[in-house]
């Protein structure tokens, strides 16, 4: 019910006053606690940030971000902010094709609606690139896009994330900025052979195209001080001594770092009151 209700508001244009206008300085801080340059940057190629083009391999193939400039052909130029919204909350293209999860859409949904109309205005502002985009390389049969309708009856559920009434806010906010914003489960939470993720093993770490992503329930989290791990988020560096992994160090250079110190610490919060979860099975 909550997904036809979403679904109806979306087709009507419906929709509280925080979709009229959106704040760009807003949404250039939502798009990086987000990490949408790192999908939609094909640094390698020396492109414009958000042209597209950056490649994700995955077990079922190759996809490629799109181009999120408001570049008329190749970019967002002939959306509305309700086509964003419907993107955002539904995983759903303009013409009502499913976008495949590789887009986070799962984690997504979650946002607030300012914050989705915020992310639109700083998106819009962005000077427009002519760079096409790039069709994704996917094995049989992920390329037939309908067998996403049935990934999502079984793995998709649209709307906000459930939080505790009694929890911290601090703790709240670090769950919008993990679950949501920084839909950091897509990474370090397992997943079964669908693709689909394992709730009950949320962030305990997961097998990645190349390598593993690390638990980060307090299991592997209780080693580090708030110090040492506000640092880590900050510059990467570890109290070991050690680097973070090539994806993990664009997060941080991307992403975390980015942050404010309050969300910051909003973030290890959250990460501190987890359940202490086994690490994944090698």
């Amino acid at each position: 019910m909550r997904l036809l209700a979403l679904a109806c508001a979306v087709c009507a244009g419906g929709g509280s006053a925080a979709w009229a206008q959106g704040d760009v300085l807003k949404g250039q801080y939502v798009a990086k606690a987000a990490g949408c340059a790192g999908c939609h940057t094909d640094n390698k190629a020396g492109a414009q940030p958000y042209a597209g083009g950056r490649e994700l391999a995955t077990p079922f193939g190759k996809f490629y971000g799109p181009n999120l400039t408001p570049h008329p052909q190749a970019g967002l130029g002939q959306w509305t902010l309700q086509d964003f919204r419907r993107a955002i909350r539904l995983g759903e293209r303009p013409d009502g094709a499913h976008y495949y999860p590789a887009f986070p859409y799962p984690s997504f949904t979650a946002m607030t609606d300012t914050d989705v109309a915020d992310l639109w205005a700083y998106l819009r502002s962005l000077p427009p690139s002519s760079r096409p985009n790039r069709a994704h390389d996917l094995r049989f049969p992920f390329q037939w896009r309908f067998l996403v309708t049935f990934w999502k009856r079984l793995f998709f559920t649209a709307g906000p994330l459930a939080s505790d009434p009694k929890a911290p806010q601090p703790v709240t906010r670090g769950a919008y900025l993990v679950g949501a914003l920084g839909h950091c489960g897509e990474c370090h939470t397992p997943r079964n052979f669908l693709g689909g993720p394992k709730k009950s093993r949320y962030l305990a770490g997961a097998k990645l195209p190349d390598g593993r992503s690390p638990n980060l329930t307090p299991t592997r989290l209780k080693r580090w001080d708030d110090r040492q791990l506000a640092t880590f988020l900050r510059t990467g560096a570890t109290p070991e001594g050690d680097v973070p992994s090539e994806v993990m160090e664009e997060v941080i250079q991307n992403t975390t770092s980015q942050l404010t110190a309050q969300d910051v610490a909003a973030v290890i919060a959250y990460l501190r009151s987890l359940p202490a979860l086994p690490d994944e099975p090698r």
